[in-house]
């Protein structure tokens, strides 16, 4: 069983999560919250600065070695974060700005999400920019070894009012956040084409893609809410040095026009990644 554990994954986990980076004065440099400890994980609110009038922050989650958690789409199995902002001051707004995932098999049927720690990046706007901001997060998400669990955290970070400090850690984070791209954009990682398509005899969503790295590319493809389960594609050569995905229409909410309503389509290439959003009819 994996409960018998949690003590030792606790005090290894806080032993290596409290301190941030130190600056030359030996003060700690970013701004953050104490640690909360479920079961395999810590987590941890971080502060950025303000930019473009939104204040930056983010939500640390630490594993231990072998475990996993999830994307907000988390593919054929797994349970996607909850974020539960309700108790927070001063909040007008939180945007999520997820970094690119990776795919991993589950003896058999694959999911998405983050094998090792990741920082995701939020946006804050205050409902009044001149007053401090208490964010206070109540989190529900799932963690995995062999076995998954469900685990929760509570915490909580006061953002002074002004611009806020700067933070590698959450700087990091936002450069694997996968970049808004128009299709057929130029250059690599780039979604050329996407349409709906007869594949032996069965309606198929059929993306040709431009990458640098074939063997290592990767797509997720989602619908507009949580109500599409939209199946995670395989990886064909294309024509003239494209990539092609190719992905079954399945997992699509009765009534949906699915030829016409846009997909958000994430594309990962290396460490570089971009996000397309088109409906199937864009050429």
């Amino acid at each position: 069983m994996i409960m018998h554990r949690s003590l030792p994954i606790i005090a290894t986990l806080l032993a290596t999560a409290s301190f941030g980076p130190l600056t030359a004065g030996g003060a700690q440099a970013e701004t953050a919250s104490e640690w909360s400890a479920p079961s395999g994980t810590a987590v941890r609110l971080l502060g950025g600065p303000t930019e473009n009038g939104a204040r930056t922050a983010g939500v640390e989650i630490r594993l231990t070695p072998g475990w996993k958690t999830y994307w907000r789409y988390p593919g054929d199995s797994g349970v996607p974060p909850h974020f539960d902002w309700s108790g927070s001051e001063n909040l007008g707004a939180v945007t999520i700005r997820w970094p690119a995932p990776v795919r991993f098999d589950e003896g058999g049927s694959f999911s998405v999400g983050y094998k090792k720690d990741v920082v995701i990046p939020i946006e804050v706007t205050p409902v009044d920019a001149s007053k401090p901001v208490t964010l206070q997060l109540a989190l529900d998400f799932a963690v995995c070894e062999k076995i998954c669990q469900p685990a929760n955290a509570a915490v909580t970070l006061d953002l002074p009012a002004g611009d806020g400090t700067a933070s590698p850690t959450l700087a990091d984070a936002l450069a694997h956040v996968p970049v808004p791209t128009a299709i057929r954009s130029s250059g690599t990682p780039a979604v050329r084409k996407v349409a709906l398509e007869d594949v032996n005899g069965e309606p198929s969503i059929r993306v040709e893609t431009a990458v640098g790295d074939a063997d290592h590319a990767d797509l997720f493809v989602e619908g507009p809410d949580e109500s599409w389960a939209l199946p995670l594609p395989t990886r064909e050569n294309g024509a003239d040095g494209t990539t092609v995905f190719v992905l079954p229409v399945d997992g699509v909410p009765k009534g949906a026009d699915i030829a016409r309503t846009p997909l958000r389509f994430t594309l990962i290439d290396g460490r570089r990644a971009i996000e397309v959003e088109a409906p199937l009819s864009a050429r």
